[in-house]
């Protein structure tokens, strides 16, 4: 068998695996799995921890899903799937790993009973800007001047140790399912494709993917459980054609507003330009047409006087006064008067 061939099977969507079958022992496997990927080390569930945050409501089949559970160090592990779009998602993840620690620590405990939490957090939705589809975060803290990373004295067995901020503080982890396409061969690539596309290879030997071949085939489930899944991928279906049509029905508005007020704004600003144009022209061509003026008002000015001029020495000659106004185009009034 080719190593790249996959399966024909249908495999479960790993939301409505996470909210009905991996709660149970015996599929932890599966979650293990998916952290042991993000995390780069062997991690092992000991118990799922309940909270208000992770009990099922009729309502969330469009929010989220999510399960919280202790791996064998005793850190807490929140794992949620968010199918539809929320404004202020890093608030709320925050939120959601301050809860766990206050929720899982005794009162009056002293601080080393607080235990690491790591987010990890699958969206189906465009969360934000950002090329990769896989995003990590975590504390530390970076010297200003000296650009070094601070370590902290810690008990450790009864022993003072030397440790840095992010074996403490959350550890966060953004999977932007919607954002992947290319061809699975590394384990988180293969994990990326079941949960965008369902689709898991026959020869996998990805942690939890393993697992997940033999417990979330769609062909073993019950009739009821089947019908069940059935109906939520319809909602899923009918929920995201709704959002695309909201979305094409806003570019479509969002366009024709802009179109709309691109045309106001052209007309006003193009009755100002065409004023400050007709200004502008006006002022220049009344310059022009005044200097033109004024040179011809000179030279004719100019011509007068030298026909006045001729006209009076001819008149101190004896000319008579029709001949004086032929010969400068004065007119015989004008003669007299010299």
């Amino acid at each position: 068998m080719h190593s790249t061939m996959l399966s024909e099977n249908k495999y479960i969507r790993f939301d409505w695996a996470v909210k009905r079958m991996l709660r149970d022992k015996a599929n932890f496997a599966v979650l293990e799995g998916l952290v042991t990927v993000l995390l780069g080390e062997k991690i092992t569930i000991t118990e799922l921890l309940e909270s208000e945050s992770n009990q099922e409501k009729r309502d969330d089949k469009f929010n989220r899903v999510d399960i919280k559970a202790t791996n064998s160090k005793g850190e807490i592990i929140i794992v949620e799937v968010q199918l539809t779009r929320q404004l202020y998602f890093l608030q709320r993840m925050l939120y959601g790993v301050s809860k766990a620690i206050t929720e899982h620590i005794q009162i009056g405990s002293k601080y080393d009973h607080v235990k690491k939490v790591y987010s990890i957090n699958i969206l189906y939705f465009d969360l934000g800007k950002g090329s990769d589809y896989l995003y990590h975060g975590k504390t530390v803290f970076t010297g200003v001047h000296t650009g070094d990373q601070l370590k902290v004295n810690t008990r450790e067995a009864d022993e003072i140790r030397m440790t840095v901020p992010d074996n403490v503080f959350p550890e966060y982890f953004i999977i932007r399912v919607n954002e992947f396409n290319d061809v699975a061969t590394t384990p988180i690539e293969e994990w990326l494709d079941y949960l965008k596309n369902n689709r898991i290879k026959d020869d996998t030997s990805t942690p939890g993917l393993q697992e997940a071949r033999q417990k979330l085939l769609y062909i073993s489930m019950s009739d009821a459980d089947r019908h069940a899944y059935d109906a939520h991928m319809d909602d899923i279906m009918v929920q995201n054609d709704v959002l695309d049509t909201a979305k094409q029905e806003g570019w479509a508005e969002g366009r024709a507003e802009g179109r709309a007020e691109g045309r106001a704004e052209g007309r006003v600003e193009g009755r100002a330009e065409g004023r400050a144009e007709g200004r502008a022209e006006g002022r220049a061509e009344g310059r022009a047409e005044g200097r033109a003026e004024g040179r011809a008002e000179g030279r004719a000015e100019g011509e007068r006087q030298s026909s006045i001029s001729i006209a009076q020495k001819l008149k101190a000659m004896g000319m008579t006064v029709s001949d004086i106004a032929a010969a400068t185009g004065l007119t015989e009034e004008d003669v007299n008067t010299l």
